[in-house]
């Protein structure tokens, strides 16, 4: 009898750990951009379209801001939302500023919905824990399209602060 008190007192022990653990992590914050900014606390981000000699080489460029303190990790995934294919188009990494994604306009056919996958300060390196996901789905038709590379970045860095500025200013 001793023993079998045992045994179950172990299995009530277990299944209440596993339940604190699955419920320790809250589910992400997930948000869809619609428009070629977007902005909230500890992230800012803009789209634009450099205009290549070709379709083929013409590039979607998202410059990503993220506050460190805020979000420790980013990675960002192409996914085709019917079959659920996912193509990770920037591995995560930790935020160091400012990043620069650059895409072939060509991938939003297969896989049109964009997911920018932002890991809370708490994430270890090894292991997610993704706080928020801001998702598009295919290149916001408000994204404009330059045909010279310093033109966009001026776009973009004024882009970028004009967005904060009405965010409340996220991040430096």
């Amino acid at each position: 009898m001793n023993c079998l008190r045992r045994r179950l007192l172990a299995a009530l022990v277990a299944l209440a750990a596993t339940q604190g653990s699955a419920m320790a992590a809250d589910p992400p914050r997930v948000v869809h951009g619609s428009a070629d900014a977007y902005a909230a606390d500890g992230v800012a981000l803009a789209w634009g379209v450099l205009r290549g000699a070709s379709e083929a080489a013409t590039v979607v460029v998202v410059r990503i801001v993220a506050d460190p303190a805020a979000f420790a990790f980013l990675s960002v995934v192409g996914r085709d939302p019917f079959t659920a294919r996912e193509q990770p188009l920037l591995a995560r990494a930790p935020v160091a500023g400012s990043v620069e994604l650059r895409v072939p306009r060509a991938h939003f056919a297969d896989f049109p919905r964009t997911e920018l996958r932002f890991d809370g300060p708490a994430a270890a390196p090894g292991a997610s824990a993704t706080a928020l996901v801001v998702y598009y789905a295919g290149v916001p038709d408000t994204t404009p399209e330059f045909i010279a590379a310093d033109k966009l970045d001026a776009y973009l860095a004024d882009r970028l602060a004009r967005v904060r500025a009405t965010a409340g200013g996220p991040p430096r």
